[in-house]
């Protein structure tokens, strides 16, 4: 799977190979370099950026580096080319003269800068400065791929429970629900008891803990009714699956609940630890967890023991009963923590969130190579499985491939991944 995995990115890679334009301070530390490089003696320029995301960065990155080199820098334009046109009239009025006039890709091209020497032919002949294009993968830019990890975690953590609960030979078909019904309920709680827009962040650490234990709850209620009555996992879990969407509709009433404090996008949106988002890092911290878990401990043996042949395991003195109780409850507690995260990049708590998302989840468990017949799998199989399904999509996503083929390529994707599994069983 991994090497499939490289293989898809290579695929991705290659068909998203086009000519990039920098921005930010990449760009500005290209321009810079460019100014420097050809006026060695206190160059005199002018900075002209428009109103793109980006440009702010890059206009004062560049003051910055330029002034440090000695460079005069007669003016700083932010906004449209009427703006440029002020300045430049307001820098022949002072007397003075350009050597360059920095600018981004976008103001570069403005019909202002075509013919300067024409419109201002006191202001000398400046030399209109870009940075550099290059060419380079839209799939590999670190955004992307960044983008690619952050969106993956909710499917990724959940991934995690549904892995223990189908090496045990079950399923659960809840997650999605128990997504939705998490996100609902931390939001309902920050808003009416932790203080809304003002909550503490203690506050909203107990209501997402509480969130997190009710939907708990739920596997406790799954684990009883399969252990206890002998009910097919499959029926048990569909029927929470109904049960928790509708709790969630209940309790939000069919409405999003956003009143809650702007902190709270810390776990969602944050990014402490290398640049890299804390949903990823906790991603990563729960699978390391987990496959000490499964791999070191006697518990993770149980599991496998269990959904090799439950029978054996229960004449070698195995728990059973125990054992999937810990599966089924652990699968809904990080439903619950994925509900948590999904609340937290979306600012909000929604009875529509996690739609879907039980078949993402099972898809990247099988895709990983965890077979369905119980007892095989292993942690970081799962996670090649999530990063797979996610690159599949971000790649279509890139190469502009519409949504219901996404959702075929998705469909057949998870279909051989079952007849692989089927047949190395056979052989």
């Amino acid at each position: 799977m991994v090497l499939v995995l490289l293989l898809l990115g290579a695929f991705f890679s290659a068909v998203t190979y086009t000519e990039q334009s920098p921005t930010g301070e990449t760009a500005a530390k290209l321009v810079a370099t460019s100014i420097l490089q050809d006026f060695k003696n206190a160059p005199r320029v002018l900075i002209v950026t428009s109103d793109h995301p980006g440009d702010p960065a890059f206009s004062k990155k560049l003051e910055h580096d330029l002034m440090a080199a000695g460079a005069r820098i007669l003016g700083n334009v932010k906004g449209e080319p009427k703006d440029a046109r002020e300045s430049l009239q307001q820098i022949v009025g002072n007397g003075e003269k350009l050597d360059a006039i920095a600018c981004t890709q976008v103001t570069g091209g403005w019909l202002l800068f075509s013919d300067l020497q024409t419109s201002f032919p006191a202001i000398g002949s400046p030399r209109v400065i870009t940075p550099e294009t290059y060419r380079w993968p839209n799939f590999l830019k670190s955004d992307n791929l960044l983008n690619i990890a952050n969106q993956i975690a909710v499917i990724a953590i959940v991934a995690i429970g549904m892995t223990l609960v189908i090496i045990t030979g079950g399923i659960d078909l809840s997650v999605g629900s128990l997504i939705a019904l998490s996100a609902v309920l931390a939001a309902k709680f920050i808003r009416d008891f932790a203080g809304g827009v003002n909550a503490t962040t203690t506050g909203m650490i107990l209501a997402c803990v509480a969130a997190i234990l009710l939907c708990g709850v739920t596997g406790v209620f799954s684990g009883l009714m399969i252990t206890r009555f002998s009910i097919p996992p499959f029926i048990v879990t569909l029927a929470m699956m109904l049960v928790g969407s509708g709790l969630a509709y209940i309790i939000a009433k069919g409405q999003s609940i956003y009143q809650i404090s702007d902190s709270f996008v810390w776990l969602g949106r944050g990014a402490d630890f290398f640049d890299l988002p804390n949903a990823v890092v906790l991603m990563l911290i729960l699978y390391f967890l987990a496959h000490i878990l499964m791999s070191r401990m006697k518990q993770g043996r149980y599991l496998y023991a269990v959904g090799g042949n439950r029978e054996a395991a229960r004449l070698s003195g195995v728990p059973v009963n125990r054992v999937l109780m810990f599966a089924y409850i652990g699968s809904a507690l990080l439903a619950g923590l994925g509900g948590v995260i999904m609340a937290s990049q979306l600012k909000s708590g929604s009875p529509t969130y996690g739609n879907m998302y039980e078949l993402y989840v099972i898809a990247a468990v099988v895709v990983g190579g965890t077979s369905l017949n119980g007892g095989e799998g292993k942690m970081f199989g799962t996670l090649t499985g999530a990063f797979t399904i996610a690159v599949i999509q971000n790649g279509m996503n890139l190469t502009n491939v519409e949504s219901y083929t996404q959702k075929v390529v998705l469909g057949l994707v998870i279909l051989g991944a079952v007849l692989l599994d089927r047949n190395r069983h056979r052989n």
